[in-house]
C-alpha cells in the first residue's frame, strides 16, 4: 500500500510539473495587462493575433506548409525503405541499417551545421527549399524506424498467401503490406509532422531572409520579452493537439479493426 501511494504521489508530481506551466499560460492568455500580474480578463491579445499579426501567421504558413509536405515526402521514402530493409536481402543492408540510425543520435546543431556546409558549397540559395530538404533528412530515420518496427510484428505467411494466390508484388505491396501497415504510416507522418513543425535549431542554420519559421518568428519575439500574444497563439496550438491528437487514436482504431 505504501509503494502504491508512493507511486502515485510522483505521478502527480510529474503531472504537476508538466502541466501546471501549461495552465498558467492559458490563464495568462487572458489577461488584460502584459505583466504577468492579473488585472483582468480580456480578449485583446487574441484580437490582436487575428488582426494584427501578419508576420506570425505568415511564419505559420511557412510552418505548416512545410511540416506537410516534408512529413508526406519522409513518410513516402521512410516506408520503403523498411520494406526494403526487412524484406529483401542485398550487400551492404546492415550498414544501412546503422547509417540510418545515424541522424536519430546526431545533435541538431551538428546537423544544421553540416548541411549549411554542403548547401554553400552546392551554392543553394537558403530559403524554404533548404528548410524543406533539412525536415524531410531528419524525419526519414523516425518514419522509417516506426514502420521497421510495426513491419517485424507481421506475420509473413499473409504475404506468402498473397504470392500463392497470383498477386504481383506491386499488388501485394498495394493491397496487402500498406493496410497492414497503415497504422504505423500513421504514426510516422505524425511525428514528422511535429518534429519539422517544431524544429528550430537546424531550421535556425538553413534558413535564408524572408523565410523564417514560425519557432523562428517566435524566438526573435521573445527576445525582448514574452508578448501575451504568444500565450494566445500557444493556447490555440494546445487546442489543435488536443483534438489532433484524439482524432488520430479514433483513426487508428478504424484502421486496426
Amino acid at each position: 500500500m505504501n509503494k502504491r501511494r508512493t507511486s502515485l504521489f510522483f505521478f502527480l508530481l510529474s503531472m504537476t510539473f508538466f502541466y501546471l506551466p501549461l495552465v498558467v499560460l492559458v490563464v495568462y492568455s487572458f489577461n488584460d495587462g502584459k505583466a504577468m500580474v492579473w488585472q483582468g480578463f480580456s480578449l485583446k491579445w487574441y484580437k490582436e493575433l487575428f488582426m494584427y499579426s501578419d508576420e506570425i501567421w505568415r511564419a505559420f504558413k511557412y510552418s505548416i506548409f512545410i511540416a506537410i509536405f516534408s512529413g508526406l515526402l519522409s513518410t513516402t521514402l521512410g516506408t520503403l525503405g523498411a520494406i526494403g530493409l526487412h524484406w529483401y536481402n542485398f550487400k551492404y543492408k546492415k550498414y544501412l541499417e546503422v547509417i540510418g540510425y545515424l541522424p536519430l543520435i546526431v545533435p541538431d546543431i551538428i546537423m544544421g551545421v553540416s548541411l549549411l556546409i554542403l548547401f554553400v558549397t552546392v551554392k543553394l540559395e537558403l530559403g524554404l527549399a533548404s528548410i524543406f530538404i533539412v525536415h524531410t533528412t531528419f524525419n526519414i530515420p523516425f518514419v522509417l524506424f516506426i514502420v521497421l518496427s510495426r513491419l517485424a510484428e507481421i506475420d509473413y505467411s499473409i504475404v506468402e498467401a498473397s504470392y500463392d494466390l497470383g498477386a504481383t508484388e506491386m499488388q501485394t505491396l498495394k493491397k496487402v503490406i500498406i493496410p497492414m501497415l497503415m497504422p504505423a504510416i500513421i504514426s510516422g507522418f505524425l511525428i514528422a509532422l511535429t518534429l519539422s513543425f517544431d524544429d528550430f535549431v537546424a531550421t535556425f542554420f538553413v534558413a535564408g531572409p524572408g523565410s523564417s519559421t514560425l519557432p523562428l518568428r517566435i524566438y526573435s519575439m521573445i527576445r525582448l520579452g514574452v508578448s501575451p500574444v504568444i500565450n494566445a497563439l500557444s493556447v490555440l496550438f494546445i487546442g489543435f493537439a488536443t483534438m489532433l491528437t484524439l482524432s488520430t487514436t479514433k483513426l487508428q482504431k478504424y484502421f486496426l479493426k
